[in-house]
């Protein structure tokens, strides 16, 4: 029997880590699907990316449950079938100001996309998954794990992300493992769509107060999806895993 070319659906995958991830995959020959809102970075991946039989892109809301539907329905035909769903999409800004000035719109806003997107993809593509004894990753922060002040909307998020992960864990195995990756700073100026401007580069002293020796690039991100959701790791469901160059491990106190 022939074996079938493994299939990858990448939400927020046009940029950023996301974009990192599905570069990576395309590498391997796996055919990915990028599901993004954002249509001008999907205008951009289709140039940077030119392997259109490997490739489908779909320009989609991941809190809208008919878009997410959709969607997957579009993927699994292209595929056909689905073998890992990478849940990266989110709102990136962490910061909402003042919990007492904090819209509720805003707040709504980032719990709609950095998690009900998580569960609206586990669910629309859980049958296609189970087929393929399949693995779902999430795309969590350190930030669920530490905060700055001003970002209680963008922590619960991801702190509910993780929290998904486990649940889902329990709920699907053994057909389909979950998992979740927390990284920490990730400089993705390489990443991002050509309209985006960049940032002030990164200095010696960004790189040098990580443990590491360096601030994370999304291809260090994209290693940790490909070991979990490969068979390398059909022992490992539930899990979080930081990548973050060791800085949740340091103290840091003002002298």
């Amino acid at each position: 029997m022939t074996k079938h070319t493994p299939v990858i659906l990448i939400t927020g995958g046009a940029q950023g880590i996301g974009k990192g991830v599905a570069a990576h995959f395309l590498n391997k020959s796996w055919r990915v699907v990028i599901l993004d809102q954002n249509a001008e970075a999907i205008s951009v991946c289709r140039q940077d990316f030119a392997d259109p039989d490997n490739l489908l892109l779909i320009t989609a809301d991941v809190s809208r449950e008919p878009d997410v539907a959709a969607a997957v329905e579009e993927a699994t035909r292209w595929g056909p079938g689905l073998d890992a769903l990478v849940n990266n999409a989110g709102i990136a800004d962490p910061h909402t100001g003042p919990i007492e000035t904090l819209e509720l719109d805003q707040w709504q806003r980032r719990i709609d996309v950095n998690l009900t997107g998580a569960f609206l993809l586990a669910k629309h593509a859980l049958p296609h998954l189970r087929q393929r004894q399949g693995s779902i990753v999430s795309i969590a922060s350190t930030r669920a794990l530490q905060s700055e002040p001003n970002s209680e909307a963008y922590a619960a998020s991801k702190g509910g992300l993780i929290a998904l992960t486990h649940a889902l864990a329990i709920s699907l195995g053994p057909d389909v493992r979950a998992n979740s990756i927390s990284p920490g700073w990730i400089d993705v100026t390489a990443w991002q769509a050509h309209a985006v401007s960049e940032p002030d580069p990164l200095s010696a002293t960004d790189h040098e107060q990580h443990p590491s020796g360096r601030v994370g690039k999304p291809e260090d991100v994209a290693a940790m999806v490909a070991y979990l959701v490969s068979p390398d790791a059909r022992f490992v469901t539930g899990q979080n895993f930081v990548i973050d160059g060791g800085m949740t491990r340091k103290m840091i106190y003002e002298d």
